[in-house]
C-alpha cells in the first residue's frame, strides 16, 4: 500500500496539555484512527537553534530530542497536522511518501 511517513519532532521533557507531548501526539492519533505510532529518545541531537542536547550528563536528563513517527494514508497526516495547528503546537515535522505492507502469516 501507499501512504506517508509522518515524522514529528519534540523534546522529551516539553510537555502539552500537562502531559509529555510525545504522550499527547501519540494519543491523539489513537483517537484519530491511526492504526499504529511510535516514538523513540535520541542518544543525542540537536534543533534549529544549535545547541546539543545529548543524554550523557545527569543534568540534561529529558533534554533529548524524541521522534514521534506515524505511517498513514494522506488524509490521517493531514488531519494530525491540522489538530497541532488547533492546539497550537509549533513542531517540526517531516512528510514523505512510503509504500508499507505485513510480511508473514498472522500469528
Amino acid at each position: 500500500m501507499n501512504g506517508v511517513q509522518l515524522r514529528l519532532y519534540t523534546y522529551e521533557n516539553r510537555r502539552h496539555r500537562g502531559v509529555p507531548v510525545y504522550e499527547w501526539l501519540l494519543e491523539r492519533a489513537r483517537e484519530l484512527g491511526v492504526p499504529g505510532g511510535s516514538a523513540f529518545r535520541a542518544v543525542a541531537g540537536f534543533g534549529r537553534h544549535g545547541k546539543l542536547r545529548e543524554q550523557r550528563f545527569f543534568e540534561l536528563a529529558g533534554e533529548v530530542p524524541v521522534l514521534v513517527e506515524f505511517i498513514v494514508d494522506a488524509e490521517q497526516a493531514q488531519r494530525l497536522l491540522d489538530l497541532l495547528a488547533a492546539e497550537g503546537l509549533r513542531l517540526f515535522y517531516a512528510r514523505a511518501p512510503v509504500e508499507y505492507g505485513v510480511v508473514g502469516e498472522p500469528g
